[in-house]
């Protein structure tokens, strides 16, 4: 008997964290990276670690809130997208209301490590939920949701300027724009490989809107990244070592490009993924910049 107790509750743990998606790490990555970097920016190097740890902990929780309030949305078109057919809500292998209560269950974590920041964060967060909420509604109205994606997606920059220096400078606004541009270029790489399944089911997305152009516009969205990046460092005096960065992160969308060339699912997804690595070199070239100068 409490073995097949045990082993039912295994089950049930097993289909939450799923539907929290915290056995597919790459999106809280996407989420972490330009956020660390943010920070560092914010304290011009290492943040206090008790406010890099609220950070660290509140992208997760945050992250798996939008993916519960994700799949609710769209639970009735998941099993149409060959992608998400095996998500717990699509098949219903977890209920609604159980979603509701995890999204509620992670949102209350998320609420108490803000209790922890700047109150200028928790205004700031209330508008960035907002934000998460309406995404995934964005699909079924326009074929620009990945705009509102890149505002979500970017949210913990001002986030993390409100936590360090207790406001959101123009310089923030700046970085917001960079990582938006950057993330409306990457979920066009991701609507790309549900692409035909997305038509069918009447889901929209920027893949679906410029159609054969993608390429072009995904190429453009990387150079306009780039461009606001750069402009970014040159505002904030940076040097060598965060312009390396960015000729990394160059070579980085090179790579996409290349990849998706022949615009197969299994190499756009692949493509979007690698941009984890572009987020860690921004990340990276930031502290190295500020541990350097």
């Amino acid at each position: 008997m409490a073995l097949s107790w045990a082993a039912s509750w295994h089950r049930r743990f097993s289909v939450y964290w799923r539907l929290a998606r915290l056995d597919r790490p790459v999106g809280t990555l996407l989420l972490l990276w330009p956020t660390l970097a943010a920070l560092w920016i914010a304290a011009e190097g290492v943040p206090p670690l008790g406010v890099l740890a609220a950070f660290v902990a509140g992208t997760f929780l945050a992250r798996s809130t939008g993916c519960v309030v994700n799949d609710i949305a769209d639970r009735h078109v998941d099993g149409g997208v060959r992608r998400t057919r095996n998500r717990p809500l699509a098949t219903g292998e977890a209920s609604v209301r159980e979603a509701l209560w995890l999204a509620v269950a992670f949102a209350l974590a998320a609420a108490l490590v803000l209790l922890t920041l700047h109150p200028l964060t928790w205004l700031l967060a209330a508008a960035g939920a907002a934000i998460t909420i309406l995404y995934p509604f964005l699909k079924r109205w326009t074929h620009f949701p990945q705009a509102a994606l890149g505002l979500a997606f970017s949210w913990g920059i001002p986030m993390a300027f409100a936590a360090v220096t207790g406001g959101v400078p123009t310089v923030a606004w700046l970085f917001v724009a960079a990582s938006a541009v950057w993330i409306v270029g990457y979920d066009t790489l991701y609507a790309m490989t549900d692409r035909d399944d997305d038509v069918r089911v009447g889901i929209k997305s920027t893949a679906i809107a410029f159609g054969r152009w993608d390429r072009v516009a995904v190429g453009l969205l990387q150079l306009a990244t780039l461009a606001l990046l750069a402009i970014l460092g040159s505002v904030l005096g940076m040097h060598h070592a965060y312009y390396l960065g960015l000729a990394v992160i160059g070579g980085l969308f090179a790579y996409q490009q290349w990849l998706v060339r022949k615009r197969q699912a299994a190499a756009c997804f692949r493509a979007f993924g690698n941009n984890v690595w572009v987020g860690f070199a921004l990340f990276a070239a930031t502290g190295a910049d500020y541990a350097l100068a």
